[in-house]
C-alpha cells in the first residue's frame, strides 16, 4: 500500500511541478507580450514624428503584434495540453493503484461528527487542520467557508503563530523566532529545549557570513552565548574559533560548514518541534498520520477479509469499528502504551487490566481467571506452574 500511495504521490508531484511551471510560463509571456507591445508602440511614435505613412506603420505594427500574440497563445495552449496530459496520469495511476473494496473495512459512520449538535463533518475538520498546520491559510478559510463550516478564532491562532515564525524563518529572517523565545523562555527551560541556543548560533553565523565588516558586531554578540556555556560548550567553541578565518572568508577555511544551509532547515524543525509542544499541537497533522497509519493498516485488513470470506468464518470479526487482530505501525506512530494481552488477543482497559505474574509473564486479569485452576495454572511458557499474582 505504501508503494503504491508512493506511485500517486509521485504523479501528484509532477502535476504540481507542472502547474507551477506553467503559471510561471504564462506571467513571463504575459510580460514578454506587454513589453512586445509597448515596444512597437515606441517605434509607431517614432516613426510618426518622422513623418512616415501613418497607415503603412501601423499596419506593420498591427501584423507584428498579432503574429506575437499568436504564438504565445499557441505556447501556452501547449503547456496546458501538457498539463492535461499529466492529471490524467494522475487519475490512471489512482485507478490502478487503488482498491474500489477498501470500503468493506470501514465503518459507514466514520465521517460523521461525534458531536451530532455542532454538526461538523470530521473529514472536513480534519482537512481544514491539515491546511492550516501546511501554512496554506488561505485555502483553509476558502474551503470553510465554501463547506459552512465554522472554525474559532482560538482553533486557528496556534497555527497562525506557528506558521508566521516559520514563514520568517524561510526567509532568513530569525527575529519574529527570537522574539517567541524570549516570550516562552520559562515554558522552554521547562521542555529542556535548546532552540534559543540554536537561534543565537544561528544568528552568530550570519554575522559571521557578512565578512570582516560585521566582526565586531559579532563578538559583541556572542555575549548572548554565556547562559549556555555550561550545555554547549563545543558548539560556542567551534563559532567562536571560526572568528580566526573571518578576514581570509569562513567559506574558504575549516569552518566552511557553519555556512551550509542545512542549518536553516534544521531551525525550522526544532522551532516546529518545540512550537507544537507549547501551543499543544502535533508535529504532523492528524490527517497525515491517519493516512500513513491507514497505508500500513489497510493491506492487513484486506488480507484478513479474504482469508475470513474464503474459509466462511462467521462471528470472527463483527463490526467495522474493532480490529480482530493487533496490527503493528511501527514506532513512528507510538504515541501512548497499550498493552495486547499475548493469550486472548484483547486489550486491556480498567475493568479488564494487565496482571504481572510471579514469573514476570504479564496477561490480561480475564486470562488469568480462565487459565486459573485449582489455586493454580499454566504459565504462558509450557510445561510450568505459577502462583497468581496480581501487579
Amino acid at each position: 500500500m505504501m508503494e503504491r500511495c508512493a506511485c500517486v504521490e509521485r504523479e501528484l508531484d509532477k502535476v504540481l511541478h507542472k502547474f507551477l511551471s506553467y503559471g510561471r510560463h504564462c506571467e513571463q509571456s504575459l510580460e514578454e507580450l506587454l513589453c512586445y507591445v509597448s515596444q512597437l508602440r515606441q517605434e509607431l511614435s517614432s516613426a510618426a514624428l518622422q513623418g512616415a505613412p501613418l497607415s503603412a506603420t501601423l499596419s506593420l505594427v498591427m501584423a507584428q503584434c498579432c503574429r506575437k500574440i499568436k504564438d504565445t497563445v499557441q505556447k501556452l495552449a501547449s503547456d496546458h495540453k501538457d498539463i492535461h496530459s499529466s492529471v490524467s496520469r494522475v487519475g490512471k495511476a489512482i485507478d490502478r493503484n487503488f482498491d474500489a473494496e477498501l470500503c468493506s473495512v470501514v465503518s459507514d459512520s466514520v465521517w460523521e461528527s461525534r458531536e451530532q449538535q455542532q454538526q461538523q463533518p470530521l473529514l472536513q475538520l480534519a482537512i481544514v487542520e491539515h491546511l492550516y498546520q501546511q501554512g496554506m491559510l488561505g485555502v483553509a478559510e476558502e474551503l470553510s467557508q465554501e463547506s459552512t463550516l465554522h472554525v474559532d478564532a482560538g482553533f486557528k491562532q496556534p497555527f497562525l503563530e506557528l506558521n508566521r515564525v516559520l514563514e520568517a524563518l524561510h526567509k532568513q529572517d530569525l527575529q519574529p523566532a527570537l522574539d517567541w523565545v524570549i516570550a516562552n523562555k520559562q515554558r522552554l527551560l521547562e521542555l529542556n529545549s535548546s532552540l534559543e541556543f540554536k537561534l543565537h548560533r544561528l544568528h552568530f553565523i550570519q554575522l559571521l557570513a557578512g565578512g570582516p565588516d560585521k566582526q565586531l558586531e559579532a563578538l559583541s554578540y556572542a555575549r548572548h552565548f554565556q547562559p549556555f556555556a555550561h550545555l554547549h560548550q563545543r558548539e560556542i567553541q567551534v563559532v567562536m574559533g571560526s572568528l580566526v578565518y573571518l578576514p581570509l572568508g569562513i567559506e574558504n577555511s575549516p569552518y566552511c560548514h557553519l555556512l551550509d544551509a542545512r542549518h536553516w532547515t534544521e531551525i525550522c524543525e526544532s522551532f516546529t518541534h518545540d512550537a507544537c509542544a507549547l501551543l499543544g499541537l502535533s508535529v504532523e497533522s492528524p490527517l497525515s498520520v491517519s493516512f500513513a497509519s491507514g497505508c500500513v493498516a489497510l493491506p492487513v485488513l484486506m488480507n484478513i477479509k479474504a482469508v475470513i470470506e474464503q474459509r466462511q468464518c462467521t462471528g470472527v470479526w463483527s463490526h467495522k469499528d474493532e480490529l480482530p487482530i493487533e496490527i503493528e505501525l511501527g514506532m513512528k506512530c507510538w504515541y501512548h502504551s497499550v498493552f495486547a494481552c499475548p493469550i486472548l488477543r484483547q486489550q486491556a482497559t480498567d475493568s479488564n487490566p494487565p496482571i504481572k505474574l510471579i514469573c514476570g509473564h504479564v496477561i490480561s486479569r480475564d486470562a488469568l481467571n480462565k487459565l486459573i485452576s485449582g489455586g493454580k495454572y499454566v504459565c504462558c511458557a509450557p510445561g510450568s506452574f505459577c502462583e497468581p499474582a496480581s501487579g
